[in-house]
């Protein structure tokens, strides 16, 4: 079965099992839980949802729980875990990508939600000489992705990181194939090219003025390699995400 038909089993199965309704509940366990308060005032209020009602929840770990609404309290409800989906959709890749904020907030957080939809473990907010933005409000930033894993139906939340300066992000290891986008055609392959599928993956975006010629050479010092994204001149948040579907297309 491809992997397409057999994504669309489970979103089906899914939506069977628990009226599409997911949850994000980090310590969430079998027997009996309590939903949090924002949670639980979504399920009761805004839901309108009620006792025996199914829905699902995740702990963003791989964790899919299918449970009944027992006590639908909008401040404290309390549902039964009926089964247990371990790593429900675990993807056969890991992909971390290090990327510049982008000088708006909202296209920014548009790249998070559509990296968390398509599928990826880890996110960098990436400092560089070129950068428009130089912090990034992880704890909004998260929310963004809680909202994006739960509306694609999806039991891992990628990590998102604190901003971290260049010289020191390439300078930490990794176990797998390190790229450095880059704008300089004639000095690039392509990453559909360079990247060798079932591999663990990192790629570094850039800003818009692109990394600096420093950048690009203390990168590739420590292992990276140069890549293109494709004919067109791409902004920021367009090149994470075709550099994310990429390799998530190329591990199909």
């Amino acid at each position: 079965m491809c992997w397409m038909a057999e994504t669309a089993r489970q979103n089906n199965n899914f939506a069977k099992n628990c009226g599409m309704h997911l949850f994000y509940i980090p310590e969430a366990t079998e027997g009996f839980t309590l939903l949090g308060k924002e949670e639980s005032w979504h399920c009761t209020r805004v839901l309108r949802l009620e006792q025996g009602d199914a829905i699902c929840l995740t702990d963003g770990k791989g964790n899919l729980f299918d449970c009944t609404i027992q006590v639908p309290d909008p401040k404290k409800c309390i549902v039964k875990v009926t089964g247990t989906r371990r790593e429900y959709e675990k993807r056969s890749n890991f992909l971390h990508i290090a990327i510049a904020p982008t000088k708006s907030a909202d296209r920014f957080e548009w790249f998070l939600e559509k990296a968390t939809e398509i599928g990826i473990d880890e996110i960098t907010p990436l400092l560089t000489a070129h950068s428009e933005r130089k912090s990034a409000k992880t704890e909004r930033l998260q929310k963004v992705m809680i909202a994006a894993m739960k509306q694609s139906l999806k039991a891992y939340l990628p990590e998102i990181h604190e901003v971290v300066p260049i010289k020191k992000f390439v300078e930490t290891p990794f176990e797998g194939q390190k790229f450095i986008a880059w704008c300089d055609k004639e000095k690039t392959v392509e990453l559909k090219e360079a990247y060798k599928p079932g591999n663990r993956a990192l790629v570094l975006i850039g800003p818009e003025g692109d990394f600096s010629p420093e950048e690009v050479e203390m990168a590739k010092k420590n292992g990276f390699i140069p890549v293109g994204l494709g004919t067109s001149r791409l902004r920021t948040e367009t090149a994470g995400i075709v550099a994310c579907h990429s390799i998530n297309f190329l591990n199909q």
